[in-house]
């Protein structure tokens, strides 16, 4: 405890220097002065931005480290394959590659953050703890004159195993490289946003605990002492992308024409250099449909998209009208039947699947002060696919419909590896499947209420219900295989609510998400996950440091997870293991010294009070109870 006092003490000194003064030692430079752009608000004709968020509440919260927020199903370690664990609507048409599983991870070009500041800002963030959880990220921006700017960015990302673990093995590292920059002319009527990034994920997979005979899930938590499928299988995946924005205002804020460019790549790989046995029987895959001693699956999707359109605004009226192009190629291929580890041997064989697709969208919106306002959204992909959203919006109320019918993914479609290959009739070099399956269709109806309440200091209620109805649900079956709910219709009700208050120094935010319905074929959703928060501030040190001091606690119900293939990176339906009930608390320490902000966090401290450990998704177990430390610096010269 004396070296994290001196830690702090001299955090406290430091940060003086990280930010600019005048000869009066007054700050000239600072959070207030840097504002924060990103493409949406340019798309609105907006220049303003917003503030930098130095709050402390989502700090500490892991799901706040990467660029997916939402709660997610994952392999029990950070940065290992996931998907979203309640439901998301899909608005996304045309051509999708179907290869989700490190999404989370990955930073999308159209979210990219800009900054617009009179100095240079730059800062880092790193995470550690004692299970070998890391995430780090360095950012450095300036203007070179006074309407140019750039920056670049690195992140890595990074885990330990956990499971059968012989001392700090990696498991997962994910790190990125980013080069973004804008420019706008002195009347504000021309404005260019562009990014470069490339991501580059390589995790080792395990297949899961591998019980012993008469092993019931209550006594699968030795952590590095279980024993596993896989020890030399791992999966890779690059992604590079190219992103350009341009607008021109023709008529002031009232027509504006814009330009959006985007290149996308994206790379897969998966390799298993001693697929396991037992005696002669094959374990943990289905079969081996080309090689019977290692594999090595890879596939690569390319995307081309040029959108050009017009949007205006005013006071009351905004709107948005677009076309967009679509050019794609998705190539597989897989190991031949004579490929070795030491000469590995691609089939000649490829599966190529490549075509061009054209969209038309737009959005308009209607706003009375904050009274009234409604707004009415929509893409059509000729000929097949399309997407439509209404809102109104009347003082806290809000109502939404939204329908959707789109075509399953690239991958859903078609697959070519040496442990799954769908369609099963053998396509030949550049032939492709189409025609397998039909549309999804999904129509939406949702109720919302944010309202802020009198009585005591920053308190909020959020409540929504949802009620959804699915048609043709394309998902993947117990064995793996894409396969379709024809003629069915699933439907589920969501409800949510959070309720943020604060009593003086003791503060409270608590939500949860109910939904009825999650436990049918192609779904499986919790019937109910909670997140709270509750925590004492003051500051301390003669108000040199703003501190937090609370418990964190996530809770989910028991549910039938979806179980994970990492050959074809995608989870998948089973009905034998279930997932009971568990509950994670967190105590943690939070502290603002001026720009530097640290955390201290023991996570899982309630491990072995009820149960020894929990699991994310079947013969996967999360975390054990660790220390985390976190540290955020920023500076503005």
């Amino acid at each position: 405890m004396a070296g994290l006092l001196l830690l702090l003490v001299a955090l406290a000194g430091a940060p003086a220097q990280a930010q600019v003064l005048d000869d009066s030692t007054k700050v000239i430079y600072g959070p207030k002065t840097t504002r924060l752009l990103h493409e949406a608000d340019i798309l609105r004709d907006s220049t303003e931005g917003a503030i930098l968020d130095t709050s402390l509440t989502r700090w500490t919260q892991a799901r706040f480290w990467y660029h997916d927020t939402t709660f997610q199903q994952d392999l029990g370690a950070v940065v290992t394959a996931s998907r979203p664990l309640l439901y998301q609507p899909n608005i996304q048409l045309g051509a999708r590659f179907g290869r989700n599983a490190f999404d989370k991870y990955a930073r999308n070009a159209a979210d990219i953050p800009y900054y617009d500041s009179r100095s240079p800002y730059s800062f880092f963030r790193v995470v550690q703890s004692g299970e070998g959880e890391q995430v780090f990220e360095i950012s450095y921006s300036r203007s070179l004159k006074k309407n140019f700017s750039v920056g670049i960015a690195y992140e890595r990302f990074a885990s330990n195993k956990i499971l059968a673990a012989s001392g700090r093995a990696g498991l997962v590292e994910h790190s990125n490289l980013l080069l973004f920059g804008r420019y706008q002319t002195e009347n504000e009527r021309y404005h260019l946003l562009f990014n470069i990034g490339n991501a580059r994920h390589k995790a080792s997979e395990q297949g899961g605990i591998r019980p012993l005979a008469g092993d019931q899930p209550r006594d699968l938590f030795n952590y590095e002492r279980q024993s596993v499928y896989l020890t030399k299988a791992q999966n890779t995946e690059d992604r590079d992308q190219l992103h350009l924005l341009q607008t021109y205002r023709l008529l002031g804020r009232g027509l504006t024409l814009y330009h959006v460019f985007d290149v996308h790549r994206q790379y897969n790989s998966y390799r298993d250099e001693n697929i396991p046995y037992d005696g002669s029987a094959l374990l943990f895959y289905p079969t081996t449909l080309v090689n019977t001693t290692n594999t090595l699956d890879r596939a690569e999707f390319r995307q081309v998209e040029n959108t050009l359109g017009v949007l205006g605004r005013t006071d009351r009226v905004e709107y948005r009208l677009y076309a967009r192009h679509r050019g794609y190629g998705l190539t597989s291929q897989r190991a031949s039947a004579t490929s070795t580890v030491d000469k590995p041997d691609l089939d000649e064989r490829v599966l190529k699947n490549s075509d061009n697709q054209l969209f038309v969208g737009g959005t308009a919106a209607f706003n009375y002060r904050k009274i009234y306002a409604v707004e009415v959204a929509g893409e059509y992909k000729f000929l097949d696919e399309s997407w439509m959203r209404a809102t109104v919006r009347t003082g806290p109320l809000s109502g939404e419909i939204l329908l959707s019918s789109y075509s399953p993914t690239l991958t859903q479609q078609e697959f070519y590896g040496n442990h799954y290959q769908w369609p099963d009739t053998g396509l030949v070099r550049n032939e492709r499947a189409s025609g397998r399956f039909s549309n999804t269709t999904a129509l939406h109806f949702t109720a919302r209420l944010r309202q802020r309440l009198p009585g005591f200091s920053d308190h909020h209620f959020e409540a929504s219900g949802s009620l959804v109805n699915l048609s043709n649900l394309v998902y993947y079956g117990t064995d793996g295989r894409p396969t379709q709910s024809t003629g069915v219709d699933n439907q589920l009700l969501i409800l949510f609510a959070r309720h943020q208050v604060r009593f003086g120094r003791i503060a409270f935010d608590n939500q949860a998400t109910y939904t009825q319905g999650g436990d049918v074929a192609g779904i499986r959703i919790p019937k109910l996950v909670g997140f709270s928060r509750v925590y004492y501030q003051s500051y301390i040190f003669r108000k040199a440091l703003f501190s937090q001091v609370g418990v964190e606690t996530y809770f989910q119900s028991r549910y039938r997870a979806f179980n994970y293939s990492p050959s074809t990176q995608q989870f998948y339906q089973q009905d034998l293991f279930t997932i009971r009930n568990y509950a994670i608390a967190d105590v943690f320490f939070v502290a603002d010294i001026k720009s530097v902000s640290v955390f201290l966090k023991f996570a899982y401290i309630n491990q072995g009070i009820y149960r020894d450990g929990y699991f994310t998704t079947p013969y996967y177990t999360g975390y054990p109870r660790r220390f985390q430390l976190g540290v955020k610096w920023n500076f503005f010269n």
